[in-house]
């Protein structure tokens, strides 16, 4: 079976990242949140139960069936819109629909709460971010709901625009999402960094209008959270800022010379994951890296296997250039590479530790200080396909 150089894939990943002319974008999962203490998909749905009265949990248990938390919101959601009056679906009226949404939405604020979390990871990520000086700005797409990603960007002095502008109830401004990067209509200079929350968040709040606002905290009591897209087709205000958001992670992967890495994504989101797909198949000279903290899916498997520029890195092996492989086990690896016997970086802690010793204040092809082994490689591994040289 072919085997895979840790070393040389962190090279090759960290000599990228040095290039300032680069289109750098991360997208992030649940992996962020777990690395800080907070639930995961599958914890969540578990405290979001919890905090449910036994009649509303057993509502809420029949939208489950068959579905994950997100796809029981979207199911609530269209029976709000679509039924009227007395009639029911699963057992449920228009209004009590929209009641068990609101309380759902409200569980899930309470349950991503970050008061106790250990914000470690997320600081070593802003640290990163605070030092990136591309010519392009860094673009953070993430599917949480949590504040994480927030508080460690202000904790580090980061200017970051997430397409709302104001404080207390900062609006949505599409005409600043919309531009591509780097073109003459982008509006935002590129020392502010991107953060699009994909899925929405706990300080979204959805007005009686159907307006979606960013709060300067989490959503109180008593007020709808803009939380998860809704699928209905009634109300396309009710969608904009998620549908201008989606279309944002479309235009930013089909950028020339993009190298995105995925870290803590499960790859359990159809849409996204075609998008993540298509933009790798087209763009043959873009990077894509997905780290996989769990086994690989089986989905992304097959589709790095006849990409070749969809490098995907999990903790016993890895498939490079199309070649799936076991690592090799590295004799004295870096910090943060080798953890307990596999491959440290699939873990976003991980991650973050090892890009938060490196800098991206480095000049095209000039090695990154703190990130061992680039010295004699970084002008090298700048011109070598990411994975390349790591069969042996």
């Amino acid at each position: 079976m072919p085997q895979h150089d840790p070393i040389a894939f962190a090279n090759a990943l960290s000599a990228k990242l040095a290039t300032r002319s680069r289109h750098v974008c991360v997208f992030l999962g649940a992996g962020l949140g777990r690395a800080c203490g907070l639930p995961d998909v599958a914890q969540l749905q578990v405290r979001v139960i919890e905090q449910l009265t036994d009649s509303d949990q057993e509502a809420l248990r029949r939208q489950l069936d068959g579905r994950n938390l997100e796809q029981a919101l979207s199911r609530l959601r269209r029976i709000a819109g679509l039924v009227s009056g007395a009639e029911a679906v699963g057992g449920l009226t228009a209004e009590r629909a929209a009641q068990l949404d609101a309380k759902v939405c409200q569980a899930i604020v309470k349950a991503l709460d970050i008061t106790g979390a250990s914000l470690e990871p997320a600081q070593d990520f802003a640290a990163w971010v605070a030092r990136a000086n591309y010519l392009l700005p860094v673009e953070l797409f993430t599917v949480n709901y949590d504040l994480l990603l927030e508080t460690a960007l202000d904790g580090s002095r980061v200017p970051y625009f997430d397409g709302f502008v104001g404080t207390l109830r900062a609006r949505f401004h599409t005409e600043l999402v919309e531009p591509a990067p780097g073109s003459d209509a982008e509006s935002m200079p590129a020392f502010l960094a991107r953060l699009w929350k994909l899925h929405g968040s706990v300080n979204w709040s959805r007005e009686s209008n159907g307006q979606i606002v960013r709060l300067g905290h989490p959503v109180p009591d008593g007020l709808p959270a803009a939380i998860y897209p809704s699928d209905a087709k009634y109300e396309e205000s009710r969608r904009v800022p998620f549908v201008v958001l989606q279309d944002r992670l479309r235009r930013a992967l089909h950028h020339p010379e993009t190298i995105l890495i995925v870290s803590g994504y499960s790859f359990g989101d159809d849409d996204l994951n075609e998008l993540l797909f298509d933009a790798a198949s087209r763009r043959e000279r873009s990077e894509f890296v997905a780290l996989c903290y769990s086994e690989i899916p089986q989905e992304l498997a097959k589709r790095a296997a006849k990409t070749p520029n969809l490098q995907v890195a999990g903790g016993r092996e890895a498939i490079c250039r199309g070649v799936k492989g076991s690592w090799t086990a590295p004799k004295e690896p870096p910090p943060s590479l080798w953890v307990d016997g596999q491959f440290g970086l699939r873990d976003f802690r991980e991650l973050a530790a090892y890009l938060a010793r490196g800098s991206s204040r480095a000049l095209p092809h000039e090695p990154r200080a703190g990130v061992p082994g680039t010295t004699e490689r970084a002008a090298t591994n700048a011109k070598t396909p990411l994975g390349a040289t790591d069969n042996v």
